[in-house]
């Protein structure tokens, strides 16, 4: 099986969502339905593709080191996470709150390879060339620094290795850019300037 599909089946298969948020991010229920289709113009099939696309480069037998950051509820990334049984896996997120949804989702997955780091991406608790791999899916977008937030993931990342995720693209697509500015900046959950 080809490992995007493989990483959307493991989407497809993670079960009722935890919150509105997961929801959100998965199109599981016709709000986060919506939620695709009005701001990102996408269909949960949409969404599903474009997640994939973030993990498709890592082999299913990945051994090396992971830092995700940040986790959020985990939604997206604990049933692909669940499919590197060999790696040595770090999450991190500023919210105490996220991160304990992330957390409880990996024990409900049965992950043990996992740690759990509450952090400032802006300030990473890590030493330098710590990771094969940074993820980061639907994060940056969020974070108010966002150059001290890609040194510090660059300063942690081992030379040659990679950095993956999924961005909001500001200017990309002028309707997604209406929604964000209109409510999401607003309301200080994405901040856009650099």
């Amino acid at each position: 099986m080809e490992r995007k599909t493989e990483i959307k089946q493991a989407y497809k298969n993670l079960g009722k969502a935890h919150n509105i948020y997961d929801n959100m991010m998965l199109g599981t229920n016709a709000i986060g339905r919506l939620i695709l289709k009005a701001v990102w113009q996408m269909t949960q099939e949409d969404a599903l593709e474009y997640q994939a696309k973030s993990f498709e480069h890592i082999p299913a037998d990945f051994s090396g080191s992971i830092l995700e950051v940040p986790v959020g509820t985990g939604v997206i990334s604990m049933p692909v996470f669940r499919t590197f049984p060999k790696a040595d896996i770090t999450c991190l997120d500023y919210s105490p709150k996220m991160m304990e949804t992330a957390r409880q989702r990996a024990q409900e997955m049965n992950i043990s390879n996992i740690r759990f780091v509450q952090g400032d991406v802006g300030a990473l608790p890590f030493e330098d060339n710590r990771f094969d791999i940074v993820v980061s899916l639907n994060g940056f977008h969020a974070f108010p620094d966002k150059e001290a937030a890609y040194r510090e993931t660059f300063r942690v990342l081992k030379p040659g290795g990679q950095f993956m995720g999924c961005f909001y693209v500001k200017d990309a697509n002028p309707h997604t850019d209406k929604w964000i500015n209109g409510i999401y900046v607003k309301k200080g959950i994405l901040h856009t300037a650099v």
